[in-house]
């Protein structure tokens, strides 16, 4: 099975910044009329929402700074026509991530900026590097600067610690949670895309994952199973069903009931069956036996409180089919 691990979206690393200096020639804009023209050239594609307003979002974020007076400091201080060239530099080694956002930003400022970039969103650099570009109205530009790096400081360091436990994991796979900023759930998960984990589920709308809460609630691990099994079929609706066990008696409850009758199960959760030990490393014995009793009839996904000891979970003895680590 894959395996999957859920990643908390706080670090910002690699550092940003810009540096400028004027320039005497504006440069021609990209078009942005379409945003979906930009998606279509993206190396990696934001995930898909049925509500999320990504564009929205730049404009919140940009209205957030601006208020309603605009860069009173700038408008003070720099000629209204200055032109400048602002290049984008690496204050630490890591992934980048945010360009095709970038990009965003700056056209919703202005359309006649012209943004370049010797990097794209997955890329390595290292500290010092210069990897892009803008160019066009000063005062334009240091408007957009701060959002721009603010969102790209943030995608990059999910990207950078999500690319070093993917790599860490394989052949498992990373996952994320819904833990992530309110209001950035897009930005969050396509900054783990970036990185190499896969999304988890976007949000309650688009996956049944039957946890503790439901369990206790509907009286039982198989009493949960059968509701939502009912559900989908009186609703003729098809999607992912994941399920959360934390013991082996409730793994070998699901499995037993599964063999007894077509159920929308498509994955099995084993929650924190790991012990951990006084000397810091953690007994996995738990978890290994429960992957062995589902034998990869089902996807299985590890979570924990904890990244202790990565290799451990994607070591372990198992049939080969989708294994998802999930550590949050």
């Amino acid at each position: 099975m894959m395996s999957a691990v859920t990643v908390n979206s706080s670090l910002t690393l690699p550092r940003l910044y810009t540096t400028s200096r004027q320039r005497i020639v504006r440069m021609s804009a990209i078009d942005t009329g379409n945003p979906g023209s930009l998606f279509q050239s993206m190396t990696i594609k934001p995930p898909s929402h049925p509500t999320y307003d990504l564009k929205g979002v730049v404009k919140l974020a940009l209205a957030e700074d601006a208020g309603d007076r605009g860069d009173v400091t700038c408008m003070a201080t720099v000629p209204f026509d200055m032109e400048v060239e602002a290049h984008f530099l690496a204050k630490e080694d890591g992934i980048i991530a945010g360009i095709a956002l970038a990009e965003m930003i700056f056209h919703e400022v202005d359309a006649s900026l012209m943004v370049e970039w010797s990097r794209k969103d997955g890329d390595y650099v290292h500290k010092g590097l210069q990897f892009g570009k803008v160019s066009g109205r000063a005062h334009n530009i240091v408007v957009a600067e701060r959002v721009v790096l603010n969102f790209m400081q943030r995608m990059s360091g999910i990207a950078t610690l999500t690319k070093a436990m993917a790599d860490a994991a394989h052949p498992a796979c990373i996952l994320e949670t819904r833990k992530t900023a309110p209001g950035l759930r897009l930005v969050d998960k396509w900054a783990v895309l970036i990185g190499g984990g896969r999304n988890h589920r976007m949000g309650l709308f688009d996956m049944v994952m039957i946890k503790d809460n439901h369990i206790s609630i509907a009286g039982g691990i198989i009493n949960a199973i059968r509701l939502v099994d009912q559900y989908l079929e009186q609703k003729n609706t098809q999607m992912e069903v994941e399920v959360e066990t934390r013991t082996l008696e409730e793994v070998n409850e699901v499995l037993h009931y599964i063999s007894q009758r077509k159920t929308s199960v498509t994955r099995i959760m084993l929650d924190n069956m790991v012990i951990p030990l006084p000397n810091g490393d953690v007994d996995v014995s738990m978890l290994k036996h429960a992957v062995e009793l589902i034998n990869g009839r089902f996807e299985t996904e590890y979570r924990h409180q904890a990244m202790l000891r990565l290799k451990q979970y994607t070591e372990l003895d198992r049939p080969v089919s989708p294994t998802f680590l999930v550590v949050h």
